[in-house]
């Protein structure tokens, strides 16, 4: 065996310098039992997965090297590290000092050789004393810890080693997204959430391969950042929200920490400030922005549509050009999302003049503007993206104009709709929205949308009916779960019948993080629980 390993570890370590010589530990004798790594319960599902059917021991003699040149990758495996000890309680050194101390390794590779054009494409190749994950970038590395993550079974497996051993299944998987953009939206304005209930939900959506977070920052019943040139406008309009309650603010500070803390997860933070309509509490803020005739009050009720700014003051202008700079400083992605829904009392006029001063707006401060579909109605240019909620008129246009587009049809995309008539939170609007019909649905060609115009997906989760994590759990999971799959994975793998069962054995994952699901009916989530809590015999 030590021969063997010198083998392997000369191979591994000649690129970055290491020395390699003949490690002084005994040969260990371990019975493993046969794997198959294709039937591991990995969601998204990978590209393709090829099995040896042999075992890699995971245990306290295995360690973590990352490429040399790379202080991402180290990063990295910091963090697989930590979450490794997370759930197997094993304490993995990274990049150790003498590497042949230990008789097993998890190398995280930077490569320029993979040749695909995704950013996010790695592969991840186990044998029995080594797991390699292959990349050209960090955020591919980033992608494959977590299918390694999922692969480490729930407890460790009785063999004749006196230490406890995680046995991970040998093969190789070669993975890549179906779409760059894969997002999921929180709205923090009708209801309020804080730092750290934000920040378990980038954990949860990490972990799934999401890489992009949607803040819906304001909105007729709350204003959710602090604008420094505008301090009322979280003094006031941050005090209210849906049904009465104190509401709430990040502060420019603590909205930095949630964009650096998705930044590590390897997540795009997109802010919204929605306009021209939903601006009920920035008019309460500042009465002159408003343009219904109306005077403006605090509003705790779920009504939509009501709400305009005033399109024809240069005075409102300026005030959207500081919240943009003020706000496109704290976010290093491409996007600013400018809202653009459901702008009822607007007229049309003054509606296409509104949007395409706010895409010059959006456009000056560096930025790539989005905008809910009716967007599509404005003499918007083809770069910016219209996100496809509701009106196929409108998605469209947006083909005509040849932008891209956000697939989130309120019908199957939108998770704060009720499961079935007993769901105890959401809305129905939309219809009734159940695990299965969640996941059945073919994105890549939905409402007649070309496949060359899609840029992703997004599942939305507005928070009239939620006011805390439980709450947003209950209706996000497992259906974005679910989502996450249809943004990955190609069409060619995804099956009902297979991904329920995969979807079971979530449950091990969901329970440990805290995660307060839907046990949908559909799922065996008992036979998901036995079936991780089960140690291989040899």
């Amino acid at each position: 065996m030590k021969n063997f390993i010198l083998i392997k570890l000369t191979v591994l370590f000649l690129s970055i310098n290491f020395i390699a010589y003949t490690p002084k530990k005994k040969k260990r004798v371990i019975n493993f039992p046969k794997t198959d790594l294709s039937s591991e319960n990995l969601i998204p599902k990978p590209l393709k997965i090829n099995v040896t059917n042999k075992g890699f021991p995971l245990d306290k003699y295995t360690t973590i090297h990352t490429s040399e040149k790379s202080d991402s990758f180290n990063e990295i495996g910091l963090f697989l590290s930590e979450k490794i000890k997370a759930k197997t309680n094993l304490d993995l050194s990274v990049n150790a000092e003498n590497i042949l101390n230990y008789e097993t390794i998890i190398y995280l590779k930077k490569t320029s050789k993979l040749d695909v054009d995704k950013s996010e494409a790695y592969q991840l190749t186990i044998s029995q004393d080594s797991v390699i994950i292959a990349s050209n970038t960090a955020n591919g590395a980033f992608r494959g810890i977590q299918t390694l993550r999922q692969i480490i079974p729930e407890l460790s497996n009785d063999t004749l080693a006196k230490n406890k051993i995680w046995v991970i299944p040998t093969g190789k998987i070669i993975d890549e997204p179906q779409f760059e953009y894969r997002g999921a939206m929180l709205d923090v304005a009708r209801h309020f959430f804080t730092v750290q209930e934000v920040k378990k939900y980038i954990d949860l959506l990490a972990y799934y391969k999401y890489n992009t977070l949607h803040l819906h920052l304001s909105d007729d019943q709350g204003w959710r950042i602090e604008i420094k040139s505008w301090p009322k406008l979280t003094e006031v309009g941050g005090s209210s929200e849906v049904g009465g309650g104190p509401g709430g603010f990040y502060t420019q500070k603590e909205f930095s920490e949630i964009v650096e803390y998705a930044a590590s997860h390897y997540i795009t933070i997109i802010p919204e400030i929605d306009m021209p309509g939903h601006t009920n509490a920035a008019s309460v803020s500042y009465p002159f922005l408003n343009g219904n005739g109306k005077t403006p009050k605090i509003y705790t009720g779920m009504r939509v549509g009501f709400s305009t700014l005033d399109t024809h003051k240069d005075t409102v202008y300026s005030f959207i050009d500081d919240v943009v700079r003020e706000i496109t400083a704290l976010t290093p992605g491409p996007y600013f999302h400018i809202g653009g829904d459901e702008s009822h009392v607007t007229k049309k006029k003054d509606y296409i003049h509104f949007v395409n001063k706010a895409e010059e707006i959006v456009q000056k401060h560096g930025k790539q503007m989005i905008g809910w579909d009716e967007i599509a109605s404005a003499d918007v240019d083809s770069t910016s993206i219209s996100q496809f909620w509701n009106s196929k008129k409108n998605a469209q246009k947006a083909v005509s104009k040849n932008m891209k587009i956000i697939l989130s049809p309120g019908k199957k995309a939108y998770l704060d709709m009720k499961y079935d008539e007993d769901s105890k939170y959401g809305l129905d609007w939309a219809g009734y929205i159940p695990t299965d019909s969640a996941y059945i649905w073919n994105p890549e060609s939905y409402a007649g949308i070309p496949l060359k115009n899609i840029l992703g997906l997004e599942a939305p989760l507005w928070s009239e009916t939620i006011t805390n994590s439980a709450e947003l759990e209950y209706l996000a999971f497992p259906r974005v779960i679910g989502f996450a799959e249809l943004g990955w994975t190609i069409p060619e793998n995804r099956d009902w019948e297979n991904y329920k069962i995969r979807l079971a054995n979530q449950n091990p994952y969901l329970k440990r993080m805290n995660v307060n699901y839907y046990p949908s009916p559909l799922i065996d989530w008992k036979k998901g629980e036995v079936n991780q809590n089960k140690k291989l015999k040899p």
